[in-house]
């Protein structure tokens, strides 16, 4: 609202009421009420973490001066040497303040390494093709002149990981720089350093700690292994020392599958497995929730219960010790084996098929438990927990359809999150990410939606494709938005992407002018083609409505507004486009022109579509931040634009007149 006594609508992004009748708007459970800024943090939080862990690996320095002379630099390395680290660190550190940091994917959908819009001032840009195909690699490598030329005009920068062994045309070799893997000790005791370990134990010269780890690790098992050490102090009594924590992350590592079915044999009672599953999937949780998610495991297999009088059944410390696990002083339930957790999960979901599915259904069970200890942490790592299942065996599918599953039945916000954080560890998972990304794509582009399962796609989307995949991310939304009926969560995630890079919002309103312009694609444009981004300076002092293609673009999609949508629904952003105009100077004025030229090519109501115009132009004179006497000159350059454009002198024949408030008198 504006503090004048009229009604004003800048950007209106929420369900409008533009005809006669009643008007319904259906909100289930509202997922966009939650922390929106946790998942986005998840990108930052790696990178930074990256930077810290990361020992410079032989040629690191070679490579930041190639990046830095150049804006490119190709890294070639053995496999585990530590080339994507050293690439994401490399981009972290030429953070500007324009740009974005996304991870160029050109063998997916609608993405060309030759299109110039996929370079924006100042991005970081990452082409990791460290296990591609000889022919993907060829077909990348055919584009990088292209994709380089486009860097350097942007002053962005580019980190290419080529694949091990793969040849290099002779006009990109001095761009090459080989990665060798930095000492495996020096690694392990970053990490350590970074976990907080006091530096006195890990600088030990006990044969015990320098042969580990092995210099043949590659550096994410280093990592690993480090994390297990962590773990190990933190799970050991103050009397251990290094050495044993490392004894016992080493223990975590051995194969322990024939000393869990030898455990599980023995346990044959129901009530004792069910336990068991509920502490390995739970592991670390409070007794209370521990003990309601055993007794829910048992109602959701339809187990019989336990006919006992209450106070002659075990009570739950003599059931944990029977499983080796047990509550500590914080009242919260452990195993006394490092990741013997991890080895009970491996083995219910391997060799008891059936409680596959169960466990989907008791999982979401849980996550609805109205007790206090039952926190979002709590929920995300049962999810997680339960997602490493289906990742680890390759049902990637599975797990998507579970997600579906919780976001179109009976659901609630938790409920809703839990499927958000499903989706989320398919997507960062390296071998079923992009099997996700293009499950997700068609669930946007293609399937009729049910339940609440949109809104959880549009966070996905925007909180977590949009974090290292922005133009995937806007594809996805661009979809939901111009699918969605009572409500505009995508639209405003939309329009929140887009005000982020005008490169994307350069890609949107492309995207907008070759679709077919129905009424649902123009409510898309009206908010996203925001006049204020349109003039605001960018690629060094330029506008992006002083590009010949974006020019193209609005006035097709203003021609397609004033052609077929309502006056009273394109007229408040009509008045936005005018009040920004009074105050641009020369932008003002190509702001003008480009609503002008839109109408003039509305061919078989043309009069009428500038006289709406010119009165929409009267009405912002109202309600101008400016004041009425500079929007009323704003008007009058309207005015001699569209007597120009009708190819009269303005004295002679003034256009048809309309009352401000867009009734013809």
């Amino acid at each position: 609202m504006s503090e004048s006594h009229s009604t004003r609508i800048d950007t209106p992004l929420g369900p409008m009421h533009t005809g006669s009748g009643d008007m319904y708007v259906t909100v289930g459970a509202q997922l966009h009420e939650v922390d929106r800024s946790v998942l986005r943090r998840v990108a930052d939080d790696q990178l930074a973490w990256l930077r810290s862990v990361l020992v410079a690996p032989t040629g690191m320095g070679d490579a930041r001066h190639k990046l830095d002379d150049t804006g490119t630099v190709i890294l070639d390395g053995t496999p585990g040497s530590g080339r994507t680290s050293a690439a994401r660190v490399l981009l972290c550190e030429q953070h500007q303040d324009t740009g974005v940091f996304h991870e160029l994917l050109p063998d997916e959908e609608e993405l060309s390494l030759r299109d110039p819009d996929l370079v924006g001032v100042g991005d970081r840009l990452l082409l990791d093709l460290s296990a591609a195909e000889a022919d993907r690699w060829a077909a990348a490598r055919a584009d990088l002149s292209t994709l380089r030329k486009a860097v350097h005009e942007q002053c962005a920068h580019l980190v290419v990981v080529m694949p091990r062994g793969s040849t290099l045309d002779s006009d990109l070799q001095q761009y090459r720089v080989e990665i060798e893997r930095p000492p495996a000790l020096d690694v392990f005791r970053r990490h350590l350093r970074v976990h907080g370990v006091p530096y006195e134990q890990y600088l030990q010269t006990d044969s015990t700690v320098t042969d580990l780890p092995g210099d043949q690790w590659p550096m994410r098992e280093i990592a690993t292994f480090a994390d297990l050490v962590r773990r190990a102090r933190e799970a050991a009594p103050v009397d251990h020392g290094f050495a044993r924590w490392c004894a016992s992350a080493r223990r975590a590592q051995n194969d322990r599958r024939k000393e869990i079915a030898t455990v599980v044999n023995g346990l044959r009672e129901g009530p004792q497995r069910a336990l068991l599953i509920s502490v390995a999937m739970l592991h670390g949780a409070h007794a209370d929730v521990i003990h309601q998610a055993a007794q829910l495991l048992l109602s959701t297999l339809r187990h019989p219960p336990d006919e006992l009088p209450l106070l002659q059944r075990k009570d739950l410390a003599e059931r944990l010790s029977e499983i080796s696990a047990g509550t500590g002083p914080d009242g919260h339930v452990r195993f006394e084996e490092l990741d013997y957790d991890a080895a009970i999960r491996a083995h219910f979901w391997d060799h008891v098929p059936e409680l596959r599915q169960h466990l989907g259904t008791w999982t979401a069970r849980n996550v609805d438990l109205n007790d206090p200890h039952v926190t979002r942490e709590v929920r995300d790592r049962l999810v997680a927990r339960l997602a490493a299942q289906y990742l680890r065996t390759g049902r990637g599918e599975g797990l998507a359809s579970l997600a579906e599953h919780w976001s179109t039945t009976t659901t609630s916000r938790v409920r809703l999150e839990a499927a958000v954080h499903a989706l989320t560890c398919g997507l960062n998972d390296p071998a079923h990410g992009r099997s996700f990304r293009q499950r997700i794509y068609q669930w946007c582009a293609n399937k009729q939606l049910k339940g609440e399962f949109a809104q959880v796609l549009v966070r996905v989307c925007a909180d977590v494709i949009a974090s290292s995949h922005p133009d995937q991310a806007l594809l996805r939304l661009y979809h939901l938005a111009r699918r969605e009926r009572g409500t505009t969560l995508a639209l405003q995630e939309l329009c929140d992407l887009v005000a982020t890079s005008g490169r994307l919002r350069r890609r949107l309103l492309d995207r907008l002018a070759r679709s077919a312009l129905s009424p649902a694609e123009l409510r898309i444009f009206l908010p996203a083609c925001d006049p204020m981004a349109l003039i605001a300076s960018h690629d060094n002092s330029r506008a992006l409505v002083e590009e010949n293609g974006v020019q193209n673009s609005v006035t097709m999609c203003w021609r397609a507004v004033l052609d077929g949508l309502p006056h009273m629904e394109w007229q408040p952003f009509a008045e936005r486009w005018l009040h920004t105009a009074t105050d641009a100077g020369h932008r003002g004025d190509l702001l003008l022109d480009l609503v002008v030229g839109a109408a003039d090519q509305c061919d078989d109501k043309r009069g009428t579509t500038f006289a709406s115009l010119y009165a929409s132009a009267r009405s912002a004179e109202c309600t101008a931040p400016g004041g009425a006497a500079r929007a009323a000159a704003t008007t009058e350059r309207l005015l001699q634009k569209i007597s120009a454009a009708q190819g009269l002198a303005l004295h002679d024949t003034p256009p048809p007149t309309e009352s401000p408030r867009g009734t013809t008198p």
